[in-house]
């Protein structure tokens, strides 16, 4: 054997089930029609050209150069807005009347009659763009309706895809959250972990340390119980990741398990959370929900929240049914999250 040989478990051959023909085996029984099965086909393998091009990283010009700022503040990378039209360009074809994008500061009108309405973020943590990070895109899908200001409660379906070293599509039409995986010789996605489900328990918890000190009380309190571990008042260790892109946190939470944690904090612009409701907090907590977590704002469920402006913010905790609790009785009801 050479140096160079990879050692593999089996013969390599794909046992599991393409995205098509588990979308089309389960169509009766929990799709609203094929038309929304067609939907999440076309975004996943509409997913497969961006994860080429963010592959080639500076092969192909630099991917952190900066065309402008979205409507949120944030800085837009080229790949932003060559994702969004990317995205936009597919979402023609299929029968998507309205979408809400990170990257436009208004709702664009893709077929007025068209049967569903979809919020996206092209690229979720395109800070990372360049250094080989985890990226991804999150996608939330509703039946098409006169305003984008929708209760959490009416979501159709949700995705996301994970660009790392697979391409992973996750989704969820409110039975049950399933992941695929793109075969990188065919383009061709496989649903490898059907029926995910997430620990009720964990010792793994995702926030940004940078920020704690500009928390409330309650929840610096929740965090010095966490770091003090086996030694304090929670009786075990924790271990702490932050992969500084929702997207990579929700991927690595339904695999594996774990706690992520965006609360507002006291910095301008933040006092009212930073990730974004419609199309970031609305289809991680359908996800998480269908796989047996929780999603919350640190008291309420988000899917019980609707956005009061296309772009609004919000605090968002997810993962661990248990631990979410927990975190939920250190912050008390009325406590500033």
């Amino acid at each position: 054997m050479t140096p160079n040989t990879l050692i593999l478990k089996d013969d390599g051959a794909i046992c599991a089930p393409t995205l098509a023909s588990f979308l089309t085996n389960r169509a009766d029984a929990y799709l609203k029609s094929t038309a929304l099965a067609r939907l999440l086909e076309v975004i996943a393998d509409a997913s497969a050209p961006l994860a080429t091009r963010l592959a080639q990283g500076r092969l192909s010009g630099d991917p952190t150069a900066t065309v402008g700022v979205n409507e949120s503040g944030d800085k837009q990378k080229a790949l932003d807005m060559g994702a969004h039209d990317h995205y936009l360009a597919v979402l023609q074809e299929c029968d998507v009347a309205r979408v809400l994008s990170e990257e436009s500061d208004d709702v664009i009108t893709l077929n007025a009659d068209g049967q569903f309405d979809v919020a996206m973020d092209p690229i979720d943590g395109s800070g990372s763009i360049g250094i080989g990070a985890p990226l991804g895109a999150l996608f939330c899908i509703f039946d098409a309706n006169d305003s984008m200001l929708r209760s959490g409660r009416d979501i159709l379906a949700a995705a996301y895809v994970s660009f790392g070293h697979s391409v992973d599509f996750g989704f969820s039409t409110g039975s049950g959250t399933h992941i695929a995986t793109c075969d990188p010789v065919t383009g061709v996605f496989h649903v490898d972990s059907p029926d995910v489900k997430i620990a009720p328990a964990t010792s793994t918890i995702a926030f940004n340390a940078s920020n704690l000190r500009r928390w409330p009380q309650p929840l610096r309190d929740y965090i010095d119980a966490l770091l003090a571990g086996r030694e304090g008042p929670r009786g075990r260790d924790f271990n702490m990741r932050w992969i500084a892109a929702a997207v990579g946190d929700l991927h690595r939470i339904l695999r594996k398990g774990g706690v992520f944690m965006y609360p507002a904090d006291s910095r301008a612009g933040y006092e009212g959370g930073f990730l974004r409701l419609a199309y970031e907090a609305f289809p991680i907590a359908f996800l998480i929900e269908q796989a047996g977590g929780k999603a919350t704002d640190g008291v309420t469920s988000i899917l019980d929240r609707t956005p009061d402006s296309l772009h609004a913010r919000v605090p968002l905790f997810f993962g661990a049914a248990e631990e979410i609790d927990t975190l939920a009785e250190a912050l008390a009801p009325g406590t500033q999250t």
